[in-house]
């Protein structure tokens, strides 16, 4: 499931635009078929008395028109620290430890009913070595709709079923009085998942955009909100300040519910 999810609907989201722009009149057809897009990337290193690396990444399209209301985004996250160990000899020796691995992509295909209204299939993959769940997949279908729409803010809605799989990060258990790893079954469930994007401009070269997304099952329920604040430098490059909230349910002991990134990052507008 997790190998094909993102390729099917990456390629229906180009698919039906690809169709939507040969069959609609050339006059009701935005610039590039309505697609616009963006790309974050985020570079952190220290040296000295300490030593560490940090990277975060982000890319996204979306494509609105009379027809289709499509998007899909992909994002990763790194950081890599160094710390002093004793090697079998007991001298100290300095390694970079991975303390940061994250990366999920999805996409979403929107048909619209009419100007306000729309059917969307969506789909997402989140891998994380240090989160809560080592992977998670969920592919769901609803109903969308644009409650606000101007100059200055936009403001939609997304409801509906989906199916969830996801793999609970590794644990460990006693065999013998020996601490062994152990790695957990998968897991599924049908899940309800609900998505609210905002959208506001503040100023001519500033603006505001928060999207948060619920994903509610029986046996978890995660939440996640990102907010941001961009401000355009030149008619593509902008510099944005983001935060960024995941939550879980239901974790496993010693395991945080919550977490957060906060980032400063260079935008580049495709």
């Amino acid at each position: 499931m997790k190998k094909i999810l993102l390729a099917s609907l990456v390629l229906a989201a180009f698919g039906c635009s690809a169709v939507q722009a040969q069959d609609a009149p050339a006059t009701n057809t935005p610039a590039n078929g309505g697609w616009t897009g963006s790309g974050e990337l985020g570079f952190a290193s220290t040296t000295g008395n300490t030593r560490s690396q940090n990277l975060d990444a982000k890319l996204g399209l979306n494509q609105e028109n009379a027809q289709w209301k499509n998007s899909f985004f992909l994002d990763a996250l790194r950081s890599k620290s160094q710390v002093t160990v004793e090697d079998a000899d007991g001298n100290p020796v300095k390694k970079y430890n991975t303390t940061a691995n994250r990366y999920d992509g999805g996409a979403s295909v929107g048909y619209k009913l009419d100007p306000r209204s729309y059917i969307v299939g969506a789909g997402r993959y989140e891998h994380d070595d240090f989160g809560a769940n080592r992977w998670q997949a969920i592919v769901s279908i609803g109903y969308g709709y644009i409650a606000l729409k101007t100059q200055r803010t936009e403001l939609s809605f997304e409801i509906g079923p989906g199916f969830k799989e996801y793999q609970p990060a590794d644990t460990t258990i006693v065999v013998d009085g020996q601490s062994q790893p152990y790695t957990q079954d998968r897991q599924q469930e049908m899940v309800a998942r609900g998505l609210v994007n905002y959208k506001f401009r503040l100023t001519a070269n500033t603006s505001f955009d928060d999207t948060c997304l619920v994903e509610a099952g029986s046996k978890d329920k995660y939440f996640q909100n990102d907010a941001g604040l961009v401000v355009s430098m030149t008619k593509k490059l902008s510099l944005k300040v983001g935060y960024e909230v995941r939550h879980h349910s239901t974790v496993l002991p010693g395991v945080k519910k919550t977490d957060t990134l906060a980032t400063t990052n260079i935008v580049y507008n495709i």
